[in-house]
């Protein structure tokens, strides 16, 4: 079992920044997808930004975040982020950290959820 626990959400002004952290209760961002998805209020849950196995690998971002948003990895400190830059109100939702193994389906493990709320 893989226990992740965010951290770093908050409330920011329009223009503002904030970096969210997700530490795993073990040494697997080294190999395995992580990513940050969000979950605005009435909507479904969207992904932001998702990192491939390796670190220097591809990572796919949502348009909406695009040279605004970094995800990176601390395999020493178990650690994934997501530097958030330029926030806007639209940015605000619940994000959570993912990280699950790119062959075996089951192996999928969610935080519990970090509120980022960005005012106007």
């Amino acid at each position: 079992q893989v226990h992740l626990v965010e951290s770093g959400g908050g409330l920011v002004q329009t223009g503002g920044s904030l970096r969210l952290s997700c530490t795993a209760s073990d040494s697997i961002f080294s190999s395995r997808i992580t990513g940050w998805y969000r979950q605005a209020p009435g909507k479904q849950r969207e992904s932001v930004a998702v990192a491939s196995i390796t670190t220097g690998g591809t990572t796919n971002y949502a348009d909406s975040v695009k040279g605004r948003f970094t995800i990176s990895r601390d395999n020493g400190k178990n650690t994934v982020y997501l530097q958030m830059n330029s926030l806007r109100p639209e940015d605000t939702a619940v994000y959570y950290c993912n990280v699950r193994h790119p062959l075996i389906t089951s192996w999928n493990y969610w935080g519990q959820g970090t509120q980022v709320t960005v005012s106007s």
